[in-house]
């Protein structure tokens, strides 16, 4: 016969949702529970503080104690639990822009360190999430948000995409999130109008003057 897993029941006491962990208040007393976003049901609203939960204790491999299987007390058991799964329209805006960077090219012909700048720009967009990632694990220097969207900016929000969805980073916080949006939207504009022919023409006006 399968041993009893107990739970428990407490407080979520707070939450940092920019580095995606907080603490439990158990309902019995004792010292507060760590809690990570991956312990919460997949799909789930963002923790909110005070909320009364259920849960069970795991130790870790260096002998810390944590909550798992997080869930708001009194709710059923679900088991749709550790890190969210993207889907394909997660990653469809870098196949739109890849059939979009097709057509142009085959029209208007930009020049090819154009996409040169896309590739490098998304490598570093890629290495720069991963290292923020591990510094918001580890309580370290976090890279600003203005960065990583200045990076997006300048054409490595293709990479950004991969690492947001890979690494489960930066996708739960609205805020950047809208920011992000806005920033692959003037990206992709500002791509196509300077690889129209109306500014070569502007430019040819201009030097005929």
């Amino acid at each position: 016969m399968a041993a009893r897993i107990d739970r428990f029941e407490g407080t979520l006491a707070s939450w940092n949702p920019d580095r995606g962990f907080g603490f439990i208040e158990p309902s019995g007393g004792g010292q507060q529970v760590f809690a990570h976003v991956r312990a919460f049901p997949q799909g789930s609203q963002t923790p909110v503080v005070g909320s009364r939960l259920s849960y069970e204790v795991e130790t870790t491999p260096d002998g810390k104690t944590r909550a798992r299987f997080v869930r708001v007390a009194g709710t059923p058991a679900v088991q749709t639990y550790g890190r969210v799964r993207s889907n394909f329209l997660s990653y469809l805006p870098i196949a739109l822009f890849i059939a979009l960077y097709i057509v142009v090219e085959i029209r208007w012909h930009p020049p090819y360190w154009v996409l040169l700048v896309y590739l490098v720009t998304s490598l570093l967009c890629i290495l720069i999430y991963s290292v923020d990632k591990s510094a918001a694990a580890l309580g370290r220097w976090r890279v600003s948000e203005s960065a990583l969207l200045l990076l997006g900016l300048a054409g490595g929000w293709p990479g950004a995409i991969l690492a947001q969805r890979l690494l489960h980073h930066k996708t739960k916080k609205r805020s950047f999130q809208s920011a992000f949006a806005g920033s692959v939207v003037v990206n992709i504009l500002a791509f196509v109008i300077l690889s129209s022919p109306f500014i070569a023409s502007l430019s040819h006006t201009s030097s005929t003057n």
